[in-house]
């Protein structure tokens, strides 16, 4: 495991991160099958989604499984849907019309109990855990878990886990991809801060998915990795086996199939590598945060 203290100070450290493991069996078998391969390092889990339970069983005992919590708030696609594991009452905020989490993040938050998101994320993780995962870190699905309303109580719940939580400290970098509807990026420049001086540790910027016809893929994605700044940069990626996909998502399958097969070409691999980034998985910040917090 590479020690981030080890490194220099200019290195371009990269965490390439599969989300929403456990949303569909594609995107379990493409982090099963690419997890350990030089570029998909860590990926997180899904937890009220239908293929949950297999991710779950695979990842028992592995130390290979680098997996945190994806807290998942919101259901977006359009057949392919999921609601809330800790209740069911439209009081709550968690359901909509269709008894599933709402599609989009304004839309929770027009109707969210910040109590009753918090019970949810909770559940999600003591779930998890219950079924065998030993979470390295907290991340939210479509953002939803960083919304002014719940910041801090994710932050609270990390903290309570003992467990890195995604928190760019470049907070514009992933507001700018997300729509969670208006936020001050004060707010969370505040929060920042004070997570610092209490020794938390950050990624510094987050990239993602670009979302691109298949033809562009394979170069957008090398340019990409040379473009990488140094410092801690979190890739989101959204890697799916194809099979199951293509009827969730007609429009954007693609996308995820292409990083499916990315990640394991060989040339793209050496790419990875010849650009002289070093990937790594949220164990390291996981293993600075318990010493940090050993050490107060």
């Amino acid at each position: 495991m590479t020690a981030i203290a080890d490194l220099p100070a200019d290195a371009r450290i990269v965490i390439p991160h599969a989300d929403d493991v456990g949303m569909c069996h594609g995107a379990n078998r493409a982090f099963m099958e690419l997890a350990g391969l030089g570029f998909v390092t860590t990926g997180s889990v899904m937890v009220p989604c239908p293929w949950f339970a297999e991710i779950a069983d695979w990842a028992k005992g592995r130390e290979a499984g680098d997996l945190g919590v994806h807290l998942t708030l919101t259901s977006e696609w359009q057949h392919y849907r999921w609601g809330p594991i800790s209740t069911r009452s439209p009081a709550s905020g968690l359901l909509d019309a269709d008894g599933c989490l709402p599609r989009r993040v304004p839309e929770l938050r027009a109707g969210l109990d910040p109590v009753a998101a918090e019970d949810e994320m909770r559940a999600q993780i003591e779930r998890a855990m219950a079924m065998g995962i030993r979470p390295t870190h907290l991340d939210t699905h479509m953002g939803a878990a960083l919304v002014p309303e719940l910041a801090d109580r994710t932050i609270a719940l990390a903290d309570e886990y003992r467990l890195p939580l995604l928190f760019p400290r470049e907070i514009e970098s992933y507001l700018g991809v997300l729509n969670l509807g208006p936020v001050d990026p004060a707010f969370y420049a505040e929060r920042h801060a004070a997570l610092a001086a209490r020794g938390a540790a950050f990624v510094d910027r987050f990239v993602m998915t670009p979302w691109i016809a298949s033809a562009e893929s394979d170069a957008t994605y090398r340019r990409m990795i040379e473009a990488l700044e140094p410092g801690v940069t979190f890739f989101s990626l959204h890697p799916n086996a194809p099979g199951d996909i293509e009827v969730i998502i007609p429009e954007l399958a693609h996308c995820r199939t292409d990083e499916h097969r990315l990640g394991q070409d060989p040339g793209f691999l050496r790419h990875v590598e010849d650009s002289g980034v070093v990937p790594i998985g949220f164990a390291p910040l996981l293993e600075r945060l318990r010493a940090a917090t050993a050490r107060a």
